[in-house]
């Protein structure tokens, strides 16, 4: 900014041509405007000016269709990411991408997107293949039940079908703890949520909010444990690719936490309606 008031001191000195010949000058200069974020030419940005998100959607209430944030997704993750970006002066761009390949890594190594963003736990094995920006959100697993089902804990599943989302820890904590059940793989919630309905499987294992939406939107359906798996999700790079990146995001979701926007995007999304 103060670069341009000098510069616009010199034009009023000069003559009107001149002066407009400046303007011009001004305008096509390599440097970015408002004082500029030329630190983006060191994130390794998969398009210049822009955060590109790969997110599996959906997902509510973390990643969903619609919001006004110009992506045509929303979400608690989307709109984290949206004032992220505007915090480092980046457009936002999300595409929906599969799941499992996303939490390998293979999509972020690919160049698909800049980060993954998908209500996704931090965990020892997902950090050999892929960076993580500091904890963002604490989640809890649950099981949801039809009300009719007569489940009512994981020792109750003996024999039935139980739903988890392929590659989530929800499928390791059913795996190690759903005794006698049979493990039904989902590629997304898109799936589970419609094969419960239909009756296909018997309970749902994943996490503790995405099960509360369901259970909101249909009171047929009801949470009937939940459990502490001390679980955080972060957002996630390319490994070793993304290092002034993950540095830039993990200083504006602190800035975020301190101003309170953070606190404002978590009630909106889980705040009790």
């Amino acid at each position: 900014m103060q670069r341009r008031n000098i510069i616009a001191g010199l034009a009023l000195v000069a003559s009107a041509t001149l002066a407009l010949s400046g303007c011009a000058g001004s305008n096509d200069s390599a440097e970015p405007a408002d004082g500029g974020n030329d630190a983006s030419a060191n994130y390794g940005l998969v398009t210049e000016g822009t955060l590109s998100v790969c997110s599996d959607i959906p997902y509510p209430p973390f990643e969903m269709e619609g919001g006004d944030n110009g992506t045509g997704y929303t979400g608690f993750d989307i709109e984290i990411l949206s004032a992220v970006a505007e915090k480092l002066d980046l457009e936002l761009a999300v595409q929906d991408v599969g799941f499992d390949a996303l939490q390998s890594g293979t999509t972020l190594a690919a160049g698909t997107c800049d980060i993954g963003a998908s209500a996704m736990t931090i965990t020892e094995e997902r950090k050999a293949n892929i960076d993580f920006s500091d904890p963002y959100y604490d989640s809890l697993q649950s099981l949801l039940v039809s009300t009719e089902s007569g489940i009512e804990s994981i020792d109750d599943l003996d024999g039935k079908n139980v739903g988890v989302q392929q590659g989530t820890t929800g499928e390791n904590y059913a795996k190690e703890n759903a005794k006698g059940a049979t493990l039904v793989q989902y590629p997304s919630d898109g799936e589970l949520w419609p094969a419960i309905q239909a009756g296909q499987i018997d309970a749902i294992l994943q996490d503790q909010p995405v099960n509360l939406e369901h259970e909101k939107a249909d009171d047929t359906y009801k949470i009937v444990e939940t459990y502490d798996t001390d679980e955080s999700y972060g957002f996630a790079f390319q490994k070793g690719e993304k290092t002034e990146l993950l540095e830039a995001v993990n200083g504006a979701l602190k800035e975020l936490r301190d101003s309170g926007e953070y606190q404002e995007i978590y009630d909106e999304f889980f705040t009790a309606k």
